[in-house]
């Protein structure tokens, strides 16, 4: 077991790409990326027909959900799966749309990463070895953690099957049992429509695997590399003047200059990223406010012992993807209100007036927070997580209330 772990790891990284090397091989086996031109047409159209499938898929799932609205059960449970399709369509359509901008940033990140093994400083290499470690534990959390998702998603037919022959309790479920609810214009209970559908179904839950993975690992490694960024920028605004002995004032300067465009570029890259997903943030914190909810509601309606584990996996897995993002979000808000600490912990005391004057006009450029946005309304920090998880427990309980009365 151990060695096919390594073996998928070993499979997964890329030498090209030392900080984000796992999120590339994702995104190119979503057909979401391609590095040479010659193919970029042909993995656009590729992309394009599984989109395209996903959509209709997406569209059986909702019709059978309105269909169903009447039955509280049903619809809860065709609902949660209906969300999270229209997340991912929502998620493949803004990476196709904004392609360019995405290559750029990638581009951008691994340029600064590949410079950065180019130092000679101990304390930046350790804590740049801390980053590239960080993000590959964040790539398979995401890897494994969706991976079990969907293998319960999968074998929930066979596994509600045994306990359908073993059990004598009754339950509401067809007589062919599916992965998710979907409607079909043909009689369900016929074995060829069936096995149709399940290939389809099938297909889509194991793509929508890679594309929430590929997107979502990447977009948090992205901002683990923004906040890295930031602390090495700190670091290297300490060492301005040396670390033991005084540097010369044209180094001096030399090295200003070098963190005045680093920093330039970080804040420009930010924005591009942010751009790119703060639309996708907007949808993710309604989806997800609305699916915490009615998953939470559907484990006390819910009699299907089988249902009831997968509702509530679901609800670990919804809790924990939101929780990513705005942990991450968070942490390069508060590192970058240190940023300006670090042109004050260099040896500026020692150096001339108009050095001081400089170290002035760095620590202003520095003093801007970095922080990502979920559309015009929000930011995503710890305390919008709170807040959606807040908003998701008091629609459960009025809902909880209003089917008592």
């Amino acid at each position: 077991m151990t060695s096919l772990l390594t073996k998928f790891h070993s499979v997964l990284e890329d030498s090209k790409y030392p900080l984000i090397g796992r999120n590339v091989k994702l995104l190119k086996m979503s057909y979401l990326l391609s590095e040479r031109p010659g193919y970029r047409a042909a993995v656009r159209v590729k992309a394009g027909i599984l989109l395209s499938l996903m959509i209709f898929f997406a569209l059986t799932q909702a019709t059978d959900t309105f269909i169903n609205i009447s039955n509280i059960v049903k619809f809860l449970r065709n609902l949660k799966y209906v969300l999270m399709s229209t997340m991912i369509i929502a998620k493949v359509s803004s990476y196709m749309l904004w392609q360019k901008r995405w290559e750029t940033i990638i581009q951008y990140v691994n340029k600064v990463n590949v410079d950065r093994l180019k130092t000679d400083d101990p304390i930046s290499i350790k804590i740049y070895k801390k980053l590239v470690k960080y993000c590959k534990i964040v790539t398979y959390i995401y890897i494994y953690l969706t991976s079990a998702t969907v293998f319960l998603v999968l074998i929930q037919p066979i596994l509600i099957y045994c306990l359908r022959m073993y059990s004598s309790l009754e339950d509401d479920l067809d007589k062919y049992i599916p992965i998710t609810n979907t409607w079909v214009p043909f009689d369900k209970d016929n074995l060829t429509v069936y096995l149709l559908s399940l290939l389809l179904q099938i297909y889509a839950t194991i793509y929508s695997l890679i594309y929430i993975v590929a997107f979502d690992a990447n977009a948090v490694s992205t901002m683990v590399f923004f906040r890295g960024e930031v602390e090495l920028l700190r670091r290297d605004s300490q060492i301005l003047f040396g670390t033991n002995s005084p540097v010369n004032e044209e180094t001096a300067r030399v090295n200003l200059s070098k963190c005045q465009k680093r920093h330039k570029d970080l804040v420009k890259y930010v924005k591009l990223f942010d751009s790119c997903l703060s639309p996708i943030m907007l949808l993710y914190v309604i989806v997800c406010s609305v699916m915490l909810c009615a998953t939470a509601y559907q484990l006390t309606v819910e009699t299907n012992a089988m249902q009831k584990f997968i509702t509530a996996e679901y609800l670990i897995f919804g809790v924990s993807q939101l929780f990513m993002f705005c942990w991450h979000s968070n942490e390069v808000l508060y590192v970058s209100k240190d940023l300006t600490l670090g042109p004050y912990e260099s040896m500026w005391w020692t150096r001339s007036v108009s050095e001081q004057k400089d170290i002035s006009i760095l620590t202003d450029q520095f003093n801007k927070e970095i922080v990502f946005s979920a559309g015009p309304f929000t930011s995503i920090t710890v305390a919008t997580f709170i807040s959606i998880l807040k908003g998701a427990y008091s629609y459960y309980t009025l809902l909880s209330q209003s089917e008592e009365d």
